[in-house]
């Protein structure tokens, strides 16, 4: 499981700087100015209601799962590639489970990847099967304007038209959003790895599919 960073530690790493260079791969990387230093004040002001959550399954499920993971965490990306697709098969896509992602922002080109995720929230999950699928290869492109230039290609591979592309990747406003609700889950459920995961309420660490299901099929009451 990989673990948080303390508030503090995220903020210095998602401090992009309100920079702006022309990234070698074509286009400018995210000015994102001062993401995750917000003082208490200006995190009051902030609306999270506007962050959409992304959820898959019956809205009326017996059981909900809510899945905290990073873009950047190689433990989410085998999770997705494996165990995840046994729960969409055995228990979302039957109804039995309403699944809820949550990011969670280690860095920077975490917070960059789950703006291009969002850009289109129809495509999300879609996205961020890519996302995951390419993980080692564009998060090791090299410095900022490579590995953000990798994330474009996902993006643009999704279907999204370039000019949205970079106005999801340009809005400030959001990524600031995005840090603060991602900061406030963190607080509310305890979250200090990923992937973690609450269960109808009750937090339950990552573990091997057929431990997880013993806790599903706890909650269904079988």
């Amino acid at each position: 499981m990989t673990r948080l960073l303390t508030v503090i530690g995220a903020v210095a790493l998602l401090a992009v700087g309100g920079f702006v260079l022309q990234g070698r791969s074509g286009g400018d990387l995210p000015s994102n100015p001062l993401v995750g230093a917000a003082n208490a004040e200006d995190k009051a002001e902030i609306d999270v209601s506007t962050v959409i959550e992304m959820v898959q399954g019956d809205e009326n499920a017996p059981v909900e799962i809510i899945e905290y993971a990073s873009y950047t965490c190689p433990h989410c990306a085998t999770f997705h590639a494996g165990p995840y697709k046994q729960l969409k098969a055995d228990y979302i896509d039957t109804g039995k489970v309403k699944f809820v992602y949550r990011e969670v922002y280690f860095d920077r080109y975490g917070l960059w990847a789950s703006m291009i995720a969002r850009c289109e929230p129809s495509k999300f999950f879609g996205i961020t099967d890519l996302i995951f699928k390419g993980q080692s290869e564009w998060a090791r492109a090299g410095g900022p304007a490579e590995i953000v230039g990798e994330l474009r290609k996902i993006g643009k591979l999704a279907g999204i038209e370039d000019e949205k592309l970079e106005a999801c990747l340009q809005d400030g406003t959001n990524a600031q959003t995005l840090v603060t609700w991602y900061q406030q889950n963190a607080e509310e459920h305890g979250i200090e790895g990923t992937p973690s995961f609450i269960v109808n309420g009750k937090k339950v660490e990552n573990q091997a599919y057929d431990s997880f299901k013993k806790v599903i099929e706890a909650e269904l009451g079988s």
